[in-house]
């Protein structure tokens, strides 16, 4: 029997404010234990909270960036739990009047365009952190992230595998980034998600019984943990059990998902309106100012790099996956450089040595004008594209521009036909064998040619002028 997966997404994207969302506490990430609370995000009785309105606007931003209803009436309300990270005994979120609802994201899987329902989109506050270490029977309680604040983004069981949800991660952190929302920094737990799975048999239109598998923190464990989750519940089916309503954790050092505890449903969180806040009811000037100032989103810019300057698809969505990134590769254009040769370097060279340094384009040591005036000598014919390559990593390690190290290094190309020529007639009388072999009708030999003629003028040869010279002498 073939079976299909079902699988939403619950995404937890921490909101980029500088203060939690009740209380006026630091957001910063990695500062000591429990040094960044006070009264109200660690549950002291008789407090008050007050919302932050830095968070409300990055909510209302994100559900417009997501075509949402943006909700004329919202309200906070209180999700009853224990444990021992969560210090009021319940954690003040949305429940039955979320800020955004009904929008979407479209996704491209496999050169296909798959649209991905948002259900709605919710603000809530973090909890604590437990920390278990040091072997005794008791943990650790750290709540400098209790009260920071979130946005939780529920999509419609719209995805069908575990690549689609991976994408659609990506393209929801793409998203919230531009808007500048999230830092989406899944490694420090600013992006995670929760994932709602279950299998049926194709054609069936009822849904199976769904496991969530709890706090996913990367996209490649987003796969992998999805994909585990449905070959697991395809055993259990195909052995004649049923699957267990329930939430599992995912182990990636083993590789699988193991139980955790039964699932809960909302009447288990006792859910009643939060009588410590007022309702929400943004205004709709303040909410069409927020539209206004929305910058130009992921996939719009994409089209505009395709007709714009031209590039091909493949170019313009790396180079629009990153706000940083697209702004870097249009101030090259600006400064002069070949829209398509600035999208090779900066896919090819650039990216290798950021990814081989773990640096972030902000960090990067050559500025996009830079790489513009060094594309400029390759186009005057000042340097070939073979020692550019050297120039523009000589231009990365210490910082200077291609023409103040193409004259300190002697690297300028050979242009004089007479010097090529030279060189040209002595590798013909070296390789009588090869030359005949190319007489012959093996003309892939003119590669090893043109290799030989490089490596003996040290790259700088014009590879035009070198090119003709073979081409005529060995003829």
């Amino acid at each position: 029997m073939k079976y299909e997966a079902v699988i939403g997404l619950e995404v937890h994207a921490q909101m980029r404010t500088e203060s939690k969302i009740f209380c006026g506490c630091s957001t910063r990430f990695g500062s000591e234990p429990n040094t960044q609370t006070c009264e109200i995000c660690i549950g002291m009785p008789g407090v008050l909270p007050v919302l932050n309105k830095k968070a409300l606007e990055f909510a209302i931003r994100t559900g417009l960036a997501m075509g949402c209803t943006i909700s004329a009436y919202s309200r906070f309300a209180r999700k009853n739990y224990f444990y021992p990270d969560l210090p009021k005994g319940y954690q003040i979120s949305q429940f039955e009047h979320p800020i955004c609802e009904h929008g979407h994201v479209d996704v491209a899987v496999d050169g296909e365009t798959k649209r991905v329902r948002i259900t709605r989109i919710h603000m809530e506050e973090d909890a604590g952190k437990n920390i278990h270490e040091g072997g005794g029977n008791y943990s650790f309680v750290d709540l400098n992230r209790a009260g920071v604040p979130l946005m939780e983004i529920v999509s419609e069981p719209d995805i069908r595998s575990p690549k689609e949800a991976s994408e659609y991660m990506k393209k929801l952190r793409t998203i919230l980034r531009y808007l500048g929302v999230c830092d989406g920094n899944m490694d420090q737990g600013s992006l995670r998600c929760d994932a709602n799975v279950s299998v049926r048999p194709v054609g069936q239109k009822e849904y199976g019984t769904r496991a969530e598998v709890k706090n996913i923190n990367s996209f490649r464990f987003v796969e992998k943990a999805i994909d585990y989750e449905i070959r697991r519940q395809i055993r259990v089916v195909e052995e004649g059990g049923k699957v267990v309503q329930e939430t599992r954790l995912w182990d990636s050092a083993k590789g699988i998902t193991e139980s955790m505890r039964s699932k809960e449903e909302a009447h288990d969180y006792r859910y009643f309106p939060e009588p410590d806040l007022v309702p929400i009811a943004a205004e709709r000037r303040w909410i069409d100012e927020l539209r206004a100032s929305l910058p130009e989103l992921p996939d719009a810019k994409k089209v505009r790099f395709v007709s714009a300057y031209g590039l091909p698809e493949y170019d313009a969505d790396l180079l629009t996956s990153e706000k940083a990134v697209a702004e870097w590769f249009e101030e090259a254009v600006k400064a002069g450089g070949q829209p398509k040769a600035v999208s090779n370097w900066m896919m090819g060279d650039l990216m290798k040595l950021l990814n081989g340094d773990n640096r972030e384009i902000g960090d990067c040591p050559v500025g996009p004008e830079r790489l513009a005036g060094m594309l400029k000598l390759i186009d005057k014919g000042t340097i070939s594209g073979k020692i550019a390559k050297t120039v523009f990593e000589e231009m990365y390690r210490s910082g200077k521009d291609a023409e103040q190290i193409v004259r300190e290094k002697g690297l300028l190309q050979i242009s004089d036909e007479s010097a090529i020529e030279k060189t040209v007639d002595e590798l013909i009388a070296r390789h009588p064998a090869e030359v005949e072999r190319f007489r012959g009708g093996e003309e892939k030999l003119l590669g090893f040619f043109v290799g030989q003629a490089m490596k003996a003028m040290k790259g700088k040869a014009n590879p035009q002028v070198l090119n003709e010279l073979l081409k005529k002498k060995l003829s």
